[in-house]
């Protein structure tokens, strides 16, 4: 058990990253170390005999794009599918909007074109990403940067995410393990913002803002090329994110080293939030730049995955404001989730 922090007064932190302020409050939750999940991270629907994603079902899915390995039959790792509910369609024409919605004056209609997968991480149900092996994580990731290379050829595409959600509240229908890509004709305001802050903050200090993330009281473990870190103004509490240790702007310059390095980092720390957190409800986004990112913003763009762990819900001030309040200290989250104890064979 983790030694329980010291009360601290209340703080107001600006996340220079998505520029953004954060309310830090003790005063409206429990010790840090006491967190833990009070929701099912897996929906009650899906069992074996009638999952759509596990082997030998796989007429019952919307078409694939591809599998791992690319000649496998019944014996297939990974697979990536198109969504059978998709929220944008691949087959419309493409928009008449500019790529820069910054471009478009007034409220702004385009074709609902492009491009929602699927990834089933594994032909298993009641395997979980968590379960893998570090390269058989680095080879989902590997599935990502090929889906994105694919869809890079496409000239209406400007921006793709990855996201993960894992748990009936954090917003999956299916319970075996699986995560998605949408790309997007348009570049998300969220994301131009983030871009846009960081290349503040570069202009600023002549530095990227995650290239300057290694204080030791936010640090929670590190690898060759990663390190992974609670940030100094996380939103949520006991939110992750993992960094690429040297500058880099697109997740899809990853390789396969990097991948199984990136692969153990993030087993880890699923593996920690879990015994720590009791098995959370979460969702995990890869953050990226744009496709056809500005050379000026290439310096101060640096991809990281962000993990957040569903402890608790937004409430009016955060809608009305943006503004979030987090109960646990950045330095506390971190010292706990550093103390979390694995067996060997659990982070291997």
């Amino acid at each position: 058990m983790a030694a329980e922090a010291t009360y601290r007064r209340p703080e107001i932190r600006k996340d220079a990253t998505h520029n953004r302020w954060v309310i830090f409050s003790q005063a409206r939750a429990l010790r840090p170390s006491n967190f833990k999940s009070k929701s099912d991270a897996n929906p009650k629907s899906n069992n074996q005999s009638e999952c759509p994603f596990c082997v030998g079902h796989e007429h019952e899915c919307a078409p694939e794009i591809f599998r791992v390995p690319a000649d496998s039959t019944s014996d297939w790792k990974i697979r990536v599918i198109q969504n059978l509910y998709p929220a944008l369609n691949r087959e419309l024409n493409f928009p008449s909007c500019p790529s820069d919605s910054s471009h478009c004056s007034g409220d702004v209609a385009v074709s609902g074109f492009g491009f929602h997968d699927v990834v089933i991480e594994s032909p298993v149900h009641p395997v979980h990403l968590a379960d893998l092996s570090p390269a058989q994580v680095g080879d989902v990731l590997l599935a990502y940067k090929t889906r994105i290379d694919q869809l890079r050829t496409f000239d209406s595409i400007k921006y793709v995410q990855v996201f993960k959600n894992h748990g009936a509240s954090a917003g999956a229908s299916m319970s075996h393990s699986h995560s998605q890509i949408m790309a997007l004709p348009v570049v998300p305001s969220a994301v131009s913002a983030r871009i846009e802050s960081m290349k503040e903050f570069f202009e600023q200090t002549g530095k990227c803002s995650l290239c300057q993330v290694g204080r030791d009281d936010l640090l929670i473990d590190e690898s060759t090329h990663f390190l992974s870190i609670v940030p100094y103004a996380a939103t949520f509490p006991f939110e992750i994110w993992i960094i690429p240790r040297y500058h880099s702007t697109h997740f899809h310059e990853l390789d396969s080293d990097k991948a199984v390095d990136l692969g153990g980092l993030l087993k880890l720390m699923l593996v920690k939030m879990s015994l720590q957190l009791n098995n959370p409800p979460f969702n995990f986004m890869i953050h990226t730049a744009p496709l056809q990112v500005n050379p000026s913003q290439v310096p101060s763009t640096h991809w990281f995955l962000q993990i957040v762990p569903q402890l608790s819900g937004v409430g009016g001030f955060e809608m009305g404001t943006g503004c979030y309040i987090n109960p646990v200290f950045p330095e506390d989250a971190a010292k706990v989730l550093r103390e979390v104890l694995i067996e060997h064979d659990s982070s291997q």
